[in-house]
């Protein structure tokens, strides 16, 4: 399946539209993770294990965007946003939402 952020797949014309689509993650972040980062802070550095995360529950919900459009019957994904917000008391849990529209696709 194509997923990208341009809103139309070039060679191709769009042919259906089967409306938005979302993919949501939410993760905690354990609090080994979390005394590393803070000590990443105070001496500098990339936080890896944020990073990692991050990394993750974006490939998640890029997924679910998928396999939701999917079962709709598209061929596509276009427009698509990723969105992150940091929730919970201390910042403990990440939100990972991608959004875009599914399609169908011909050759052009």
């Amino acid at each position: 399946m194509i997923i990208t952020t341009t809103p139309t797949v070039e060679g191709y014309r769009v042919t259906g539209y089967y409306g938005i689509v979302f993919g949501e993650v939410i993760t905690g972040i354990n609090i080994l993770r979390d005394f590393g980062a803070g000590i990443r802070n105070i001496v500098g550095g990339r936080s890896e294990g944020y990073e990692q995360e991050l990394l993750q529950a974006r490939a998640d919900a890029l997924q679910e965007l998928e396999q939701r459009a999917a079962e709709m019957g598209a061929h596509a994904v276009i427009g698509v946003d990723m969105d992150y917000e940091v929730l919970g008391q201390g910042g403990n849990m990440i939100m990972v939402t991608a959004s875009g529209t599914a399609v169908t696709l011909a050759q052009a």
